[in-house]
């Protein structure tokens, strides 16, 4: 634009002298024209709108000045103004972007991470220093030093701590990591999210086999202890048949049993003819005959 303001002033002290050695007005007000738009050209050439949530960052001939809040800003002519966003950004490791990493034991995992970030105004002159522009910081800065961290924290842990049990920890881990590694650089992290973490295809046949085994183990251990409950029972039972009998054998006589056998073949009796041998010792066993059909 101020070069424009230049060419737009040479045109109109060309077009004043024309037309004053030539006595004609029409270039004398082409003359005035040029001179007004030269005017013009000049003034845009010394503003800079900063747009709502930027801040900008002046060059002058190398030099770099202080931070341009939003709105009307003048500047000089030759000053080169790079404006920044304030707005928060999102930064997706996810699909072609996800991050391999490695645990503790050497199993590969791709870990999927949302980092939002956005730039601090007041450190705007510092990042310009570091990357030069707004494309740049991301590219330079924020992706390259989030996958380093993400490795290094999975790196702490085993792979089964990786995609289960320490998920959450290590979700607040690089969040604190990122945060502190970026402060300083003038990059503000307002979140960290691990959205998942896959195994490789390999890993996943080693976790299928180790629960495999784990779930044989399991049978294996219920087996027993199934078969040891059951010896046991056994055990007890026997002793009990053991114990009922030495109890009966001492209260049995030949009294009671000879009693017992009476019963037993009175009541057989009420029924058919019994043929049988006397109940006891002393009856020499001499067989009867006994008939409930006579008296």
């Amino acid at each position: 634009m101020f070069v424009l303001s230049i060419l737009l002033l040479i045109a109109a002290v060309v077009l004043f002298f024309v037309g004053r050695s030539q006595d004609a007005g029409g270039w004398k007000i082409g003359a005035a024209l040029s001179a007004v738009a030269a005017v013009l050209a000049g003034i845009f050439a010394c503003v800079h709108v900063v747009r709502a949530y930027e801040v900008g960052v002046p060059v002058t001939f190398g030099k770099i000045g202080k931070p341009l809040n939003s709105g009307i800003q003048f500047k000089s002519p030759f000053t080169d103004v790079t404006s920044f966003s304030t707005r928060p950004v999102d930064l997706n490791f996810y699909g072609k972007d996800v991050v391999e990493v490695r645990s503790s034991q050497g199993g590969v995992l791709y870990a999927e991470f949302t980092i939002k970030w956005s730039v601090v105004p007041a450190k705007a002159v510092e990042l310009y220093r570091l990357a030069g522009s707004e494309e740049a910081v991301e590219e330079r800065l924020v992706v390259p030093d989030s996958r380093e961290i993400i490795r290094n924290v999975f790196a702490k842990h085993t792979s089964e701590e990786g995609y289960a049990s320490a998920r959450e920890q290590i979700g607040s881990e690089v969040a604190a990591l990122v945060k502190e590694r970026l402060a300083p650089r003038g990059i503000d992290i307002t979140i960290v999210n691990l959205r998942n973490v896959k195994p490789s295809d390999k890993l996943q046949e080693q976790i299928d086999k180790k629960i495999q085994q784990e779930q044989d183990t399991e049978r294996a251990v219920e087996a027993a202890r199934t078969a040891k409950a059951e010896a046991e029972r056994k055990r007890i039972e026997a002793e009990g048949i053991a114990r009922a009998n030495e109890i009966l054998a001492k209260s049995l006589s030949d009294k009671v049993l000879y009693n017992q056998c009476l019963e037993a073949y009175k009541e057989a009796a009420k029924y058919n003819a019994v043929y049988a041998v006397p109940c006891g010792t002393d009856a020499n066993g001499t067989p009867v005959i006994v008939d409930s059909t006579k008296k």
